[in-house]
């Protein structure tokens, strides 16, 4: 499980994780209100919780799901994992600009590596599940972060969904998309083959669902979604 871990890691080396920002608000049309709604359905869930401790898993980056939480909720603390150094500094970066770093423990590595007894009130897992391949790396990483999780709580997942390939008027969508934002037809290919590479969707929304359902999580609610994207939120069954 680890090893497929860190082959998706090695993707996001320093080159990537410094245009990391810029190019997710590209390729995902929506990217900021994806992460502001999943701040509002995690407090909806939550019941405007006064305190409360959030697993947020795939941190790195932008760190927008947590500079989202924590403006809408200031009584939320965070714990943020990520296998990618240079994506973990990234949003070590960005929190400090947004004053969240004092509110946030960062995690270089995996869910596994936290402690065994730490429970979590809510959990995020946004960008992740695209670059495992294979149901059982998907399945392992929603059963890791079942395990921290108390009775009944929420969970943000959000992600690519689709064989790229079977959805070929979206994929061209997506390619119109670099180039309404200045790209040329030969950049739009490189653009492409970078979000292509080593990617693994869920093929469809009820393969999602049955994720979910096998880690042990109830039924879905989409709140979100964008060409290839969706965001959902689910529950730890009892």
């Amino acid at each position: 499980m680890k090893s497929l871990l860190l082959n998706s890691a090695e993707k996001f080396d320093n080159t990537r994780a410094n245009e990391y920002g810029r190019q997710s608000r590209i390729a995902l049309a929506g990217y900021d209100a994806c992460q502001d709604l999943a701040a509002c359905m995690l407090a909806a869930s939550l019941g405007n919780m006064g305190s409360a401790k959030i697993l947020v898993v795939g941190a790195g980056g932008t760190a927008q799901e947590i500079i989202a939480m924590a403006a809408l909720e200031p009584g939320w603390r965070f714990t943020a994992v990520d296998p990618s150094g240079p994506m973990l500094e990234t949003a070590k970066q960005q929190l400090a600009v947004n004053n969240v770093l004092e509110r946030t423990d960062l995690h270089l590595g995996h869910v596994e590596d936290l402690a065994a007894d730490e429970s979590y009130d809510a959990a995020t897992l946004i960008g992740v599940l695209h670059h495992l391949d294979g149901d059982d790396a998907k399945e392992q990483i929603l059963r890791s972060i079942r395990s921290r999780l108390k009775p009944g709580a929420p969970l943000i997942v959000a992600g690519n969904q689709y064989a790229y390939a079977s959805q070929p008027l979206l994929l061209a969508a997506w390619g119109q998309r670099w180039r309404q934002h200045g790209a040329s037809p030969d950049e739009v290919k490189v653009k492409l083959g970078k979000i292509l590479q080593g990617a693994d969707p869920p093929h469809s929304e009820a393969a999602v669902q049955k994720l979910l359902h096998d880690a042990g999580f109830g039924d879905a609610t989409r709140f979100f979604s964008s060409l290839f994207w969706g965001a959902w939120l689910t529950c730890k069954t009892v």
